[in-house]
């Protein structure tokens, strides 16, 4: 075995053992909680969205897989189906999707050829940032959480819109493998707060993808590093943190975890032809873009009416 065969081989066995991390960590905080009145009554009641939650997991991260992105769909969909908690979409979207981008993540490493320095640097670059963020995102109230998901949202919206057209980054055609000096210092820089944003429920493909494009690499080059990024810094980053801090929604998060690893997988291996036409491409994101900004707005929207409300009984 090769020096490229091994490193891919300990990445994906990396990838296996965050799915039992997340997988360990997650049911053991919620047997602790289900031995509680109170922890049973929450189960019950988030037990109402159940099959909604589970399409909603399988669709976007079979969507997700096809390069789409996961986090801005899923938590659009948990806003506007009032499924889950403001205040745990943040820690439902960290929590629950580590299984099925752990599944991305094993796959795609095998299918695409990338510079090992350049995927691990950038992997352990994200992670770190989303080990500090997820520090202080567990502290934050109900509205911060409001205010970083309004803000974060539109800020993804726009960088979506922008991939969706090939405006900026996303126009530059490219070809490199790797990343060396200067260039892959800021790759890193810029990974670090990429990984600090997951926190707050901003998913990391559609900024990675402007960020390598920038770079001088090919834009294939985005999926290992991206979804190896999110794999990681999710089972060894922001998954502990959460569960810890039991900021996350429990039906909810095994619904992102059993039907989203089916919907990544289904997509990697039966339907990533389903996006080879770019115009199909185009109107899904298009679509996802419109949904997101909308969500921004409804956080926004909120957070203002309860900011108001609270001067208003000072």
């Amino acid at each position: 075995m090769d020096k490229q065969e091994l490193a891919k081989t300990i990445l994906q066995i990396l990838a296996y053992l965050g799915m039992i991390l997340a997988v360990v960590l997650t049911v053991r905080q919620t047997r602790r909680n289900l031995q509680t009145e109170e922890g049973r009554a929450l189960w019950n009641e988030q037990k109402k969205h159940t099959v909604y939650n589970c399409i909603v997991g399988f669709v976007a991260n079979f969507f997700d897989t096809l390069g789409i992105g996961s986090y801005a769909p899923t938590s659009s969909a948990f806003k506007l189906g009032k499924s889950v908690d403001d205040l745990l979409i943040p820690g439902t979207l960290n929590v629950g999707d580590t299984v099925p981008v752990c599944v991305e993540a094993a796959l795609f490493f095998d299918i695409v050829k990338i510079d090992q320095l350049t995927l691990w640097t950038m992997i352990i670059a994200a992670t770190l940032g989303a080990f500090f963020g997820a520090g202080i995102v567990t502290k934050w109230n109900r509205q911060t959480v409001r205010l970083g998901l309004g803000v974060g949202l539109t800020i993804l919206g726009i960088v979506m819109f922008l991939r969706t057209f090939g405006i900026g980054p996303f126009s530059i055609e490219a070809a490199a493998i790797e990343l060396r000096g200067i260039k892959l210092i800021i790759g890193l820089v810029v990974n670090f707060f990429l990984g600090a944003l997951m926190n707050i429920g901003v998913g990391q493909y559609a900024p990675c993808m402007a960020l390598v494009s920038l770079l001088g690499m090919d834009a294939t080059m985005a999926f290992p590093i991206m979804m190896g990024s999110c794999a990681f810094l999710m089972a060894f980053g922001n998954t502990p943190k959460f569960v810890k801090e039991n900021r996350y929604d429990m039906v909810a998060t095994f619904c992102q975890m059993f039907p989203g690893a089916v919907g990544a997988f289904c997509a990697a291996k039966f339907f990533s032809h389903l996006l080879d036409n770019p115009q199909t491409k185009k109107i899904l994101l298009v679509i996802v873009v419109i949904v997101v900004l909308v969500t921004a707005a409804m956080f926004l929207v909120e957070y203002n009416k309860n900011k108001n409300n609270a001067h208003a009984n000072d």
